[in-house]
């Protein structure tokens, strides 16, 4: 059986895999060899990952070059996410990204570092025409680096097609040395419905999973009735890393006919939340592990290419079926999983009650919840399914649920402060409490008359807290008074223990200076090759406020020749 599978697999896949993207146009972005530290489509927190991120061999500083002629349609520098990126659109149609950058080639840097001196903001988004930054294939664009939300360093390399999806970079044949086949970490089925059982439980159940020599999996035998499906963790690894990365196809069967399929080849930025309702959400927010469901509910994902019942196994009294997973990389690697089951009625128990609350959330309507001072409003489609809410208010903490359910969209929390003094009014903000220590962690917050609106994505506990504390500001390369002729870097450490910097503005001698800022370090950095001082003797100011408005100012003399 296995067999005969395999070869019709190999057929349909041979015939998917005719595509009409270009396998010549692009070159690889970097000099080295390509070893990838993430893959594309891999499931992150909150989104699909949009492209492949190549080592850097362990350093920042590489020279990336442009992947086929274009110009440079888009510049985006920030704090978070991205950090430094660069975007080049190609005259067919496709754009590619460069992020994490850890700064631009000197015609895209002095370009870049007008606008940003013009706009006085470190943080700016640009978009040239394609007359102002034409780039030639393999010509220098930019250095890699580690800015952002990079975890450490290494090119995150992009291509879009017109309508802005991302798209497998490998598809456009940049070769990745792949010879290893998928891992699958663990298994689980679950019951879909309240008169569905397994193992004489309504409950999900871990399968144990015992590995083969030819390098498949066996899942123990388990009984079943109703309407049953299957959720896996599984991983991928290329022969030159041994990092954790995702696979790019999986494909269920049960008795030998396709029941599902999942393909990740290219996604829209507009679907890439609903990564939270393909995998197990509840069991992600409480043992950080992802489990992919073989099962399609309430998902508008492209991914999915053909499912029969949407991935659903219906299971009758008195059958026997077998249950095959195939999960493959995109050398095709692949890795099956079996599961024989055994349709019974035999001493089916209770199913799990469903809590009951006063609370009860329709997921297609718009639904506020208030007690006390505390009011929450959950707008139409915020959620996937319908629950009971937990929803409790003591003093200023507000018990919104557990966050084991997944949101599509923010919600808002609204705390009337009336009762507080102005001045205590300013200094407040909703924070969720996190962790066994409640650790008051910031929530978006804006502030309208004598309420204070917090918007968020994420169930849990609530509460106001309070900062009076203001940023803290030192020195990290220099001394008051200092002789810095020979220095090319200014470093100033900033650094806040309540609601977390908001912004910061920096002079020398009353002229805006453009400093770089670190949020993994805590640091701001200006490059005195800007050339905006020419005086001896300097005075530098900086201005640190953080998320309540709570400012620190730092002032200090330097000199320079």
């Amino acid at each position: 059986m296995r067999y005969i599978l395999s070869l019709f697999l190999v057929f349909s896949l041979f015939s998917g895999a005719q595509n009409n993207y270009p396998q010549d146009y692009f070159s690889s972005p970097l000099e080295i060899p390509l070893i990838l530290s993430g893959t594309f489509a891999e499931l992150r927190s909150n989104h699909f990952h949009s492209g492949m991120d190549i080592k850097t061999q362990q350093r920042t500083g590489l020279k990336v070059k442009a992947s086929a002629n274009g110009f440079v349609s888009r510049i985006k520098i920030a704090h978070y996410g991205y950090g430094k990126a660069l975007y080049i659109t190609h005259p067919n149609g496709y754009t590619t990204v460069y992020a994490h950058l850890q700064k631009f080639s000197p015609e895209i840097e002095a370009f870049i570092k007008k606008k940003q001196y013009e706009k006085e903001s470190y943080e700016i988004e640009l978009f040239p025409k394609a007359e102002d930054l034409p780039v030639l294939k393999d010509n220098l664009v930019a250095y890699s680096g580690n800015t952002g939300g990079s975890g450490g360093p290494h090119l995150h390399f992009e291509i879009r097609d017109k309508q802005e999806r991302p798209i497998n970079p490998m598809l456009f044949g940049l070769d990745i040395k792949d010879t290893t086949n998928p891992i699958i970490k663990s298994i689980y089925a679950y019951p879909l419905d309240k008169n569905s059982f397994i193992n004489n439980s309504n409950t999900k159940q871990k399968l144990r999973l015992t590995p083969l020599k030819n390098g498949d999996y066996t899942a123990e035998n388990i009984e079943a009735i109703g309407n049953i499906g299957f959720a896996i963790n599984s991983i991928d690894r290329q022969d030159l890393a041994a990092n954790s990365n995702g696979v790019y196809n999986i494909q269920t069967f049960i008795n030998g006919s396709r029941n599902f399929e999942i393909d990740f080849k290219r996604f829209s930025f507009d679907e890439t939340k609903h990564i939270n309702q393909l995998i197990d959400y509840e069991h992600f927010s409480t043992k950080k592990q992802r489990l992919q469901k073989l099962f399609r509910k309430n998902n508008p994902l492209s991914l999915f290419k053909s499912t029969l019942n949407e991935g659903v196994i219906k299971v009758e009294d008195s059958t026997y079926s077998v249950y095959k997973i195939r999960v493959a990389d995109f050398k095709n690697n692949e890795s099956w999983v079996t599961v024989h089951i055994k349709g019974t009625k035999k001493s089916i128990s209770k199913p799990e009650e469903e809590k009951i609350t006063p609370y009860y959330i329709n997921a297609d309507q718009t639904t506020n919840l208030k007690a006390g001072h505390v009011s929450v409003d959950f707008y139409k489609d915020t959620f996937y399914e319908n629950f009971y809410i937990d929803f409790e208010v003591k003093n200023d903490t507000l018990k919104l649920h557990k966050d084991i359910k997944a949101a599509k969209k923010n919600f808002t929390i609204t705390y009337d402060v009336s009762k507080y003094s102005n001045e205590d009014k300013n200094k407040l903000y909703i924070a969720k409490l996190i962790g066994y220590k409640k650790y008051p962690s910031y929530t978006y917050t804006k502030r309208k008359d004598k309420l204070l609106i917090g918007s968020t994505k994420k169930l849990g506990t609530f509460a106001l807290a309070m900062d009076t504390i203001k940023p803290t500001i030192s020195a990290v390369n220099f001394k008051s008074k200092q002789w810095l002729s020979k220095y090319r870097y200014l470093k100033v450490k900033i650094n806040d223990v309540g609601s977390g910097i908001s912004n910061y503005r920096a002079t020398i001698n009353g002229k805006w200076i453009l400093m770089e800022y670190d949020y993994k370090k805590n640091t701001l950095t200006y490059d005195f090759n800007d050339g905006v001082i020419m005086d001896t003797k300097n005075n530098l100011k900086v201005i640190v406020t953080d998320n309540v408005g709570n400012n620190s100012t730092f002032e200090t003399l330097f000199y320079r020749k």
